[in-house]
């Protein structure tokens, strides 16, 4: 299996040699090239010239095309993770057709991409500070110039509602970074946080598209929710809102949040419910008439990649889901059963066998420790499959940086909990305190890559040979 991939796992010959047999290095091995090679195949830049062609005056993507003639200028716009690889090969295709453009990326990234016509500025993830809300601003007022003549295109990806933060009036930055560590740390779903998030801001939720209107919009949407709900991903801007003030109380409600919730925030969604503030907009608004938005990558697009990947490198593949969610321990857990049972029976695959998952979970916080949902997956796994030799978990964030950590995630085999007893590490203990990340750490087990550059959600590489 080859490895001639942008994206490298810059501690791999210390996880290779963690292995205590060569089975175990073998299936170490193919784990972490195979890794590679998915989130190298979901680069924003490559998603973007495959789906985005340009042939004379036409753009093509996906099968649509615009007539860029009968455009009067052409704006880019956007945020999120990967939306500064989005812009530079955007650039690349249209070169000096772009008019102009403002595009917000994470801080620190802004000189790893080559734009002369879109402007990036520097905002704050995953807890949005004050740069989030004066790009957000500088975003809004920048697309309210656009006229009917011309075309937006907005580079939206993961990331996206931090990077744009514009809490409505009434709501301070810290009211609304409270709500947000506050559903973070809950356990709740990305999609019952963003449906908050578009209720408190003033421009989530399809508000970015009102404020374009009545300009022709073009979103290219690499998604990191999953099954691809483009009014979800970087919470919807540019597209109709599914959701409303009901839901959002609901979801802070479920989570025994509310009351800890910000009064200013209480307040404003309250009044949302009472209907004495406008909803967001729906499918129906004639906003989105001149409206198209286009996912150009996913999850789906990394795991099949993994796929045939292993399958040409001989193991029985079974690509299982791509809308893998729950708790992260107890997702670990089953994982590290599915493999005993695969080493037992055959069953559901055959040895030498591989498992490819795609997903988010969640990690709902009550120790003091730290970890990252793809950390705690393999902590959880290892428990399952301690002894077992030749099977190996990985599970890693395609972003590269897994939940509050500088790691993408972790790796596992049978020998990792017996290497955890000479240490004096109780493997137990460290997951009942969400603290999986020093548990790797100590172990020399977590997978680093740095920031990728791209996000569409984890993938989760079980290799049973």
């Amino acid at each position: 299996m080859g490895t001639d991939c942008m994206v490298k796992i810059r501690n791999k010959d210390q996880l290779l040699s963690n292995a205590r047999s060569p089975v175990d290095r073998r299936a170490r091995e193919v784990a972490l090239n195979v890794v590679e090679e998915a989130i190298d195949a979901v680069d924003p830049r490559k998603a973007v010239k495959l789906r985005v062609v340009l042939a004379g005056n036409l753009l093509k993507v996906n099968g649509k095309s615009l007539d860029l003639s009968g455009y009067r200028r052409i704006f880019v716009v956007g945020g999120g993770k990967a939306s500064g690889a989005m812009a530079q090969a955007l650039e690349e295709i249209l070169g000096d057709r772009i008019e102009d453009g403002l595009v917000l990326v994470p801080r620190g990234t802004a000189n790893s991409h080559r734009t002369k016509r879109v402007r990036l500025h520097e905002s704050s993830h995953p807890i949005p500070d004050e740069s989030s809300v004066t790009g957000a601003t500088k975003l809004m007022d920048f697309a309210s110039h656009a006229g009917e003549d011309d075309l937006v295109i907005c580079l939206i990806s993961g990331g996206g509602s931090s990077l744009m933060a514009l809490p409505r009036d009434g709501i301070s930055l810290g009211d609304k970074q409270k709500v947000t560590d506050l559903l973070l740390k809950s356990g709740a779903t990305i999609n019952e946080i963003n449906a908050v998030r578009k209720h408190i801001s003033r421009i989530k939720g399809g508000q970015l598209a009102e404020c374009i209107h009545p300009a022709t919009l073009l979103s290219l949407i690499l998604s990191d929710i999953v099954g691809d709900p483009v009014d979800m991903i970087a919470s919807g801007p540019t597209t109709p809102d599914s959701t409303t003030f009901r839901d959002a109380t609901n979801v802070l409600e479920r989570y025994s949040v509310w009351e800890k919730t910000p009064a200013s925030i209480r307040e404003v969604l309250s009044d949302g419910v009472r209907g004495l503030i406008q909803e967001t907009p729906k499918k129906e608004n004639p906003v989105f008439d001149r409206a198209h938005n286009v996912v150009i990558g996913s999850n789906r697009l990394a795991c099949e990649t993994a796929t045939k990947r292993l399958r040409e490198s001989g193991l029985n593949t079974l690509f299982l889901t791509s809308f893998l969610e729950g708790e992260a321990r107890n997702v670990g857990f089953w994982i590290g059963t599915v493999a005993k049972e695969i080493r037992t029976s055959g069953n559901p695959v055959p040895r030498p066998a591989a498992i490819v998952l795609g997903g988010e979970t969640t990690v709902t916080v009550t120790g003091g420790g730290t970890c990252g949902r793809n950390q705690e997956i393999a902590l959880g796994a290892a428990l399952k499959i301690d002894g077992v030799e030749g099977v190996v978990v990985a599970s890693v964030t395609t972003d590269g940086i897994d939940g509050p950590t500088d790691a993408a995630g972790a790796i596992c085999d049978s020998s990792t909990i017996p290497r955890s007893r000479e240490l004096r590490l109780d493997a137990n203990e460290y997951l009942r305190n969400n603290d999986s990340h020093s548990f790797f750490l100590r172990l020399g087990d977590l997978v680093c890559t740095g920031s990728t550059g791209t996000n569409v959600n984890d993938i989760t590489i079980l290799i049973a040979l």
